[in-house]
């Protein structure tokens, strides 16, 4: 059985301390996500001073906010974009395409030819079918190849999904070469929500021997290698804080030829405590042991990340005190698979009555739906770099 966590000096500093929940949720109603670029910020920061000398690139799918760009553009963060979409909002951001790397490894020839029409010339590959794509672009388009580390220790394995054998790499190589297209570095992404840096660390060590290998041979000079993201976000106290989980990653780098250059793609780290959740209790019944809350949030809107993306995030409501019963949180929708969390003890609730998730920057807002056509939480954006802006028909204020 499972108690709430109770965070309540987490969540003041989180919201700011001039932030109440309950004003806030008179003010605009429930559900509402509010998005604090303060936050973001310094998270961005905490991660250059973990990882120093490693150049970034947000992974906008993680959290595709106006307020997030404009802010991490200011603090000098670079964009690793995957879509035409997100070209295009980073281009209404005012982002250059020079601070812009174009990760995916599979592209519809319009998405290439929309990266570089936007002036993006770095691409990711990882098969011979996708280095046959920039045949015709050869002379504009310089590329990456992923390589493919599995991560056992990760929430989401991607290299599942995505990145060459480490056997192919010179074959692919030769197949570039061949063809005039240039390969200026490797690429991999271990997983997203790493618990611990140990893939990191060994896909380092395998590319740093892999470029001294091309260089030795003459078969490719690779200068740059992309480390991806999966820094992890604190959703349970024995994640590990970013010093913990770079320093291994750190001196794992230093065995990199020193005119190496290192990116990476974080997105969760930057992304996920930034943003908090409010909802509001519009139902309740008793079925069987527990008292089933229903909330005007689900795993159809904010919580999408209970579905996509394995995510377990800290919750709090704002009643204390009383017994506590055995209790389910709930969505409004329609759909038996719209549970946020069960087997929870809580003082009984009342309509009415807010429940706060915390952490719900990333894959939240980016993967929440319209079904049953509930509408989407406003978003209220925080701090002093946002504009007032509209993003998908969600408002984001200042305040």
């Amino acid at each position: 059985m499972k108690k709430l966590l109770h965070i309540e000096a987490y969540s003041r500093k989180r919201a700011g301390s001039c932030h109440c929940f309950e004003e806030l949720a008179r003010t605009h109603g429930t559900p509402l996500l509010l998005v604090d670029c303060t936050v973001i910020e310094r998270q961005y920061r905490e991660l250059c001073r973990a990882l120093p000398g490693v150049e970034f690139f947000y992974a906008i799918k993680t959290l595709p906010q106006h307020d997030v760009i404009r802010t991490l553009y200011a603090a000098g963060c670079g964009f690793d974009v995957a879509s035409s979409g997100e070209i295009d909002l980073v281009e209404r951001c005012g982002v250059p395409a020079t601070r812009c790397i174009h990760t995916h490894p599979i592209k519809r020839p319009e998405d290439i030819d929309r990266g570089l029409r936007f002036g993006c010339n770095t691409f990711v590959v990882d098969n011979s079918a996708e280095i046959e794509k920039f045949r015709a672009c050869r002379d504009r388009a310089e590329l990456l190849l992923r390589v493919g580390f599995r991560s056992l220790d990760a929430v989401v394995d991607l290299a599942r999904k995505y990145g060459c054998p480490v056997e192919d790499v010179p074959v692919l190589l030769k197949q570039a070469a061949s063809a005039g297209i240039k390969i200026k570095g490797l690429s991999f992404h271990v997983g997203s929500q790493a618990l611990n840096s140990h893939a990191h660390v060994e896909a380092v060590k395998a590319s740093a021997r892999i470029i001294r290998e091309c260089a030795e041979s003459g078969l490719a000079r690779l200068d740059i290698l992309d480390i991806g993201g999966g820094f992890p976000a604190p959703y349970a106290p024995d994640i590990p804080d970013i010093d913990e989980f770079c320093a291994p990653l750190q001196e794992a780098l230093r065995l990199l030829p020193q005119d190496v250059t290192v990116i990476a793609e974080p997105g969760r780290y930057i992304a996920a405590p930034a943003v908090t959740a409010i909802s509001s209790v519009i139902g309740k019944a008793r079925r069987g042991d527990s008292i089933w809350y229903y909330l005007d949030d689900g795993v159809y809107g904010s919580y999408s990340g209970r579905i996509y993306d394995s995510a377990s995030y800290p919750l709090e409501v704002m009643r204390h005190g009383g017994e506590l019963r055995k209790s389910v949180l709930a969505g409004p929708t329609c759909d038996s698979i719209d549970v946020i969390a069960e087997d929870l003890m809580l003082p009984e609730l009342e309509i009415g009555d807010l429940v706060i998730g915390h952490l719900m920057g990333a894959y939240t807002i980016a993967t929440a739906t319209d079904f049953n056509l509930f509408p989407r939480p406003k978003v209220v954006v925080t701090g002093n770099r946002c504009p007032n802006v509209w993003l998908k028909g969600m408002a984001g204020q200042c305040l």
